[in-house]
């Protein structure tokens, strides 16, 4: 199937116009590229999470089930439903599977909100960020692994049939309180959080614009590879990679009608034409 053709159908199914702005979020699932095994699977937390990306509308938050997988010195923390997204796309690939059906799934399964992964610890030292903004602009950057500077408390609380401990810091534009439990010795947690002796269980930015609690836990019991795609992902800086976001956010069909071979049109309610512009964009990470 050719880039063009899925992404009508991504556009078909997920174009959602909502009267004098459209709020859209066009999702490629990912092709069964080789990937590189970063690591051998000891741990899998499951998260979810609560999310405002629009602040005037924080009544009316989002939700995603978010996946951390813990091996020896690296992590890497995704979204589940983009996982089953491509996963089911590929599905449908190798079995030849009509547009109509894939379409359908698309309908199913392309929800994500979330796509970007993050693997601490990966290349060793480091943290890679990876996106597929607005499905095309695949892209990654590398930066020093370095977790924030906590700062404990003597507030206990249980979570999941565990004790936990709480800490807060500031960290990336936002100030975080952690709650962690030392029974699962892992300085680990969702995002790039971690640095205390326990792993993270539940983790909320005092804004209440994004909220990490686990409802998961499941250890590896026999040896599982760890992998992500860094082939079809452009190595760039920090800096170009969220100008690149920052663009698309700023102006969504003009970023994507700068694609080579495509011309998207957006309408509203009534069938007219319209160029929205300002979708609501509250990134996790502010500085």
């Amino acid at each position: 199937m050719t880039t063009r053709k899925l992404l009508s159908l991504c556009l078909t199914t997920l174009l959602m116009p909502l009267g004098a702005q459209a709020q859209f979020n066009v999702f490629m699932p990912e092709t069964n590229v080789k990937q590189d095994t970063i690591g051998t699977l000891q741990l899998r937390v499951q998260y979810e999470t609560v999310f405002c990306l629009d602040t005037a509308k924080k009544e009316k938050p989002l939700e995603e089930t978010m996946i951390l997988e813990v091996g020896s010195g690296v992590s890497k923390f995704y979204s589940y439903s983009k996982y089953i997204c491509d996963s089911v796309y590929n599905a449908d690939l190798a079995n030849k599977a009509s547009q109509e059906t894939i379409n359908q799934h698309l309908n199913q399964y392309a929800t994500s909100r979330l796509t970007e992964i993050t693997c601490k610890g990966y290349p060793a030292g480091q943290i890679t960020t990876q996106n597929a903004v607005a499905g095309f602009n695949r892209i990654r950057y590398e930066e020093k692994l370095e977790f924030p500077r906590w700062e404990l408390t003597e507030e206990t609380d249980s979570l999941m049939g565990m004790a936990c401990r709480k800490a807060e810091c500031d960290f990336r534009g936002r100030h975080w309180t952690a709650w962690f439990t030392d029974e699962i010795a892992l300085s680990e947690g969702p995002w790039k959080l971690g640095g205390l002796p326990g792993l993270i269980l539940k983790a909320a930015d005092s804004e209440g614009h994004y909220r990490f609690t686990a409802n998961g836990i499941e250890l590896s019991r026999t040896p599982q590879p760890m992998t992500l795609r860094l082939k079809n992902y452009e190595l760039v800086s920090r800096k170009q990679y969220r100008k690149v976001h920052d663009r698309y956010y700023d102006d969504p069909v003009g970023f994507i009608n700068g694609q080579p071979g495509v011309n998207m049109t957006v309408t509203d309610g009534n069938g007219n034409k319209m160029r929205p512009r300002g979708i609501p964009y509250n990134p996790i990470e502010r500085e």
